[in-house]
C-alpha cells in the first residue's frame, strides 16, 4: 500500500507543477490508463506529491497537473513524515461498501471552497502501485473519501458536480471567484 517514492512533505517555493483550477479544459477529460511504470512515471509520481505537498492537499490526481494519465497520490497524514503516501496506478473501484455518507470536502483546483458530498463509507480498489505491481486496498472514512475524490478527476469528474444543494454551491463558487457554468452536474 505504501509508496517507494518518498519525498519531503515541505511547501516548496516553486513547485515542480501547476494546478489546473475549475474552468479548465485539462480537468473535464478522461485520463489514460499508464502502459508501463517506469521512471517517467515515478517522476511524475513524485513532482506531484511535491505539488500536492507544496498546496497543502491530502490528495491529488494527474488531470488536476494538466497530465491526462490515471495517477494518483493522497496522504491523509501530511503533517507526519512516518506516514507514506499512497500512490495509484490504474485504480479501479472493485467494490463500494457501507452507507452513504455526508462530509465535506474541498479541491486543490478549486481553492477555498468546501461543500458537502455524499459518497459510500468504505471501498476496495484495485490498483498498481509505483514499481508496476498489482494491488488492492480495502479502505474506509478519509481515505475512501479521498481516493473516491481522486477518481473522480480520471474521469473529468469534480466534487463540485456532486453538490446537491445547489444555492449552497452558486454562493461558495462565487465568493471564491468561480463560475458555476464550469460545474457539470453528475447524473
Amino acid at each position: 500500500m505504501t509508496s517507494s517514492i518518498l519525498v519531503e512533505k515541505t511547501k516548496l517555493e516553486q513547485p515542480p507543477r501547476e494546478i489546473c483550477y475549475l474552468g479548465d479544459r485539462a480537468l473535464r477529460q478522461n485520463a489514460k490508463r499508464v502502459s508501463r511504470v517506469d521512471d517517467n512515471v515515478r517522476q511524475l509520481v513524485k513532482e506531484m506529491l511535491q505539488t500536492m505537498y507544496s498546496a497543502d492537499g491530502i490528495g491529488l490526481a494527474a488531470p488536476q497537473v494538466a497530465v491526462q494519465k490515471q495517477i494518483i497520490v493522497v496522504d491523509c497524514d501530511p503533517e507526519n513524515p512516518a506516514t507514506p503516501p499512497v500512490v495509484l496506478i490504474n485504480p479501479t473501484i472493485k467494490k463500494f461498501r457501507g452507507d452513504d455518507t455526508l462530509y465535506q470536502e474541498g479541491c486543490l483546483s478549486i481553492p477555498g471552497v468546501y461543500l458537502d458530498v455524499k459518497r459510500p463509507e468504505a471501498i476496495e480498489v484495485s490498483y498498481k502501485d509505483d514499481r508496476g505491481r498489482p494491488s488492492k486496498l480495502n479502505v474506509k472514512g478519509l481515505l475512501s473519501r479521498c481516493i473516491q475524490h481522486e477518481m473522480d478527476h480520471l474521469t473529468g469528474v469534480l466534487f463540485v458536480d456532486r453538490v446537491e444543494n445547489q444555492l449552497m454551491l452558486t454562493q461558495e463558487l462565487a465568493k471564491h471567484g468561480f463560475s458555476s457554468k464550469a460545474v457539470q452536474p453528475f447524473a
